[in-house]
């Protein structure tokens, strides 16, 4: 039986178990990663055996975290305890989504903790909490547990937290978040190091990508919808990974006129990865759960399929009915 849960619950249950796996979202970000190893930390300072997992190859813009050797692409433990992080719903887990609702079936614990508003509540065990970054929601689980931030735990917060407020900058960032961020640069999380790494440091490759993608910025509605297009033919051109590609979508965002931008970056061929970002009023979590996918109210994404120009057409008429 699905249920809402407190973050004490979700804190007693771990602290009974005997091992844990702790899932995040394919393609992981910042905020998935920080949250997950955070957890990972704090679960090794109460000698709880666990794994971390995630399907994807790690982003190379991510590289710089610490932790990451310990995440698996496949469960290694038999556990009794399975928890999903920052993970809108158990298809976003790729390809580990059926080892997390086969657990489901076999009636082993699970808990998910996330802040997407469109999460469905797909777990044993829910937390949903809409807030700037699920970094926030995991940092209250964390002092639930007991465990005392320390430079590895608050370092991991705070790259999460940098990266899902858009460097504090997003409409939902509030006292809490800064204070929150206080509490882990008093920790001895590195904020000036976190924040070369995640929005400045950049290889040449993305650089020559990031000016050849935009050079091609396309407008509609009166320029108030912006388009770019991220091809594979371009990634291999400039020999870019997916992890060069993160921020891209936010460039458009600046520009004056510029309400909603929409990133369509090519997974294979006639298959297309959509990120959405909204300024001020547009809801493009709205704009993604028309084509099944989800997010935030000023970010979200989906999976779209099709030629390339007929998936501009659709999205730039769904876009229009919330500008």
């Amino acid at each position: 039986m699905k249920e809402r849960a407190t973050i004490e619950q979700i804190a007693e249950r771990i602290k009974r178990a005997k091992s844990v796996v702790i899932f995040t979202h394919m393609r992981p970000d910042g905020d998935a990663l920080g949250c997950s190893l955070a957890l990972s930390f704090a679960l090794d300072r109460l000698g709880i055996e666990h794994v971390v997992c995630d399907e994807s190859p790690l982003p190379s813009n991510l590289s710089f975290m610490r932790g990451l050797e310990r995440i698996q692409k496949t469960v290694s433990i038999d556990a009794d305890l399975y928890i999903a992080l920052d993970s809108a719903d158990s298809a976003r887990l790729g390809a580990l989504s059926e080892t997390f609702e086969r657990a489901m079936k076999k009636r082993i614990d699970t808990v998910n903790i996330d802040h997407h508003i469109s999460n469905p509540h797909y777990a044993k065990m829910n937390y949903v909490r809409t807030c700037s970054a699920n970094c926030m929601n995991v940092a209250k689980l964390i002092d639930a547990l007991g465990v005392a931030l320390d430079k590895e735990i608050a370092e991991s917060l705070l790259a999460g937290l940098l990266t899902d407020s858009g460097n504090f900058s997003h409409d939902d960032v509030d006292e809490e978040c800064f204070l929150l961020a206080s509490r882990l640069v008093k920790a001895g999380a590195d904020i000036r190091s976190l924040t070369y790494n995640l929005f400045k440091k950049q290889p040449k490759e993305r650089a020559s990508l990031h000016a050849e993608v935009m050079s091609k910025i396309r407008y509609f509605h009166d320029d108030k919808l912006a388009v770019i297009t991220i091809s594979l033919d371009a990634m291999a051109r400039h020999h870019a990974d997916n992890g060069m590609t993160e921020g891209f979508v936010d460039f458009p965002l600046n520009v004056d006129t510029v309400e909603v931008a929409a990133s369509i970056m090519e997974v294979k061929q006639g298959q297309y990865k959509i990120s959405l970002r909204s300024k001020t009023y547009a809801d493009v979590n709205r704009v993604a759960g028309v084509y099944g996918g989800g997010g935030h109210v000023r970010a979200a994404g989906c999976m779209l399929f099709g030629e390339l120009e007929e998936i501009i057409d659709k999205l730039s008429y769904t876009v229009s009915q919330y500008l």
